[in-house]
């Protein structure tokens, strides 16, 4: 399993942080989750949480395995099984890096207990939209966004050698060449579910 790079965990730390104003939640689903970087970062901050990952990648099982999640769950949030076998079991779900459509945002409010909280981070203001779907929007900011692995995460699950250490190079490029344009910038929204919605 590859292991982030040094500003790779930097970024997700500080989105993690984002979430200390809140009670420590109990439980976290992490949609997207790949090799499961950001539940490992944000375990520094919310020791006592039980990190579950979703993804279509068996590297969410490969996860789960190393420890690196409670649970890895294999495929789509918005698949009505996934929906209906996790629905209000989690405090928190993350969506970074994504850009969420409405039924995305309706599956990850499924899943979401009465007052939990959605962080989401993407490249265009969920605000209304969230809104839309009846959550109550806590933070937003506009920051830097986190530019994810996109070379390594497309390698063969055990692959080591120099293949990976140039995809890992390569990645760290492509963030270093984005971070001034338009594309290194993000949406921070943290929305509350409201106790008395009923997702669908």
């Amino acid at each position: 399993m590859l292991a982030p790079t040094a500003p790779s965990v930097r970024r997700l730390r500080s989105t993690a942080r984002a979430m200390l104003p809140f009670p420590e939640p109990e439980s976290w689903l992490d949609v997207e989750t790949g090799d499961a970087d950001f539940p490992e970062a944000a375990r520094t901050f919310f020791p006592y949480t039980a990190f579950d990952g979703l993804d279509l990648s068996h590297r969410v099982l490969q996860a789960q395995a190393a420890e690196r999640l409670e649970e890895g769950h294999l495929g789509r949030l918005t698949d009505p099984q996934i929906t209906a076998r996790l629905r209000a079991r989690y405090d928190v779900v993350s969506l970074l890096n994504q850009r969420p459509r409405t039924r995305d945002f309706q599956a990850a409010l499924a899943v979401l207990r009465p007052g939990g909280h959605l962080l989401v981070e993407c490249p265009d203001d969920p605000r209304a939209e969230l809104e839309s779907q009846g959550c109550t929007i806590v933070t937003t900011a506009r920051r830097s966004a986190h530019i994810p692995g996109r070379v390594t995460t497309r390698l063969p699950p055990r692959a080591t050698g120099p293949l990976a250490s140039a995809a890992r190079a390569l990645d760290h490029t492509l963030a270093l060449l984005l971070s001034g344009t338009r594309f290194a910038k993000a949406y921070r929204v943290i929305a509350r579910k409201h106790a008395d919605t009923s997702a669908p």
